[in-house]
């Protein structure tokens, strides 16, 4: 019989915060399912770990449950996902009136309904071996007003109030749900002109990524439920 595969499904994994995630979690010896629309940058990233063992690569876009489902479905029995992190996030920074229906219509389903098609995927097994994990990055704009992001506010802010309610619904079956709400992080979401300007006062995604996996590290009777994470200096 196979050895049992405790592994660490991250969603967004191709860039940004999931891609340093990612790194951080191999790099402690973790065995990571890494998830992305973007196939050829998780074929990067794969090959440029040293632990390539350590990571199995699946293109996936997470608006499509039934995609989610055979992702899922397909995983081999030996593999138990331990820990679901959700992060995988889009916007548009544009004002509510410029938003249009289509692009609004993304930016939620990605962000909000997208996260909660994989959660529903992951949680029957969680419950059934009474751990679990579920670890949610959503955004400062949660706590604050950030004009432009109308729709990632929203889908933000319904994911929170999501995840709120289903951590009470399952603090008896040994399941952590944290939410981590990163402000201004130096990634590529940023336009080009934002992080040029504002770089040196921007979050290192590596120390976001490092922190990420010190809350799953913790074991204890203890569980960070909702983290924000700011500049030293402050919101942008």
């Amino acid at each position: 019989m196979s050895e049992i595969k405790k592994a660490i499904w991250i969603t967004g994994a191709s860039s940004g915060i999931g891609k340093a995630i990612t790194e951080k979690f191999i790099g402690s010896g973790y065995y990571v399912i890494a998830t992305s629309r973007n196939q050829q940058l998780l074929q990067q990233l794969a090959e440029s770990l040293k632990n390539s063992n350590l990571i199995h690569t699946y293109k996936l876009d997470i608006k499509n449950p039934d995609e989610i489902k055979k992702f899922y479905e397909n995983l081999d029995a030996d593999i138990k996902v331990e820990c679901l992190i959700n992060n995988a996030g889009i916007t548009s920074f544009k004002n509510a009136i410029d938003d249009s229906i289509p692009e609004i219509e993304d930016i939620i389903n990605t962000n909000l309904m997208g996260s909660i098609y994989s959660i529903k995927q992951v949680l029957p097994d969680m419950i059934k071996q009474n751990r679990g994990t579920i670890l949610n990055v959503l955004s400062v704009v949660t706590k604050k007003v950030f004009v432009s992001s109308s729709a990632y506010s929203a889908s933000k802010a319904g994911l929170l109030a999501y995840t709120n309610v289903l951590r009470e619904e399952v603090r008896g079956k040994n399941i952590r749900v944290i939410n981590i709400s990163p402000g201004a992080t130096n990634t590529n979401i940023w336009p080009e002109k934002t992080r040029n300007k504002f770089s040196e006062r921007m979050m290192d995604i590596d120390s976001v990524a490092e922190f990420v996996l010190h809350l799953y590290k913790e074991k204890s009777n203890l569980v960070a439920e909702d983290i924000v994470l700011r500049p030293l200096t402050g919101d942008l």
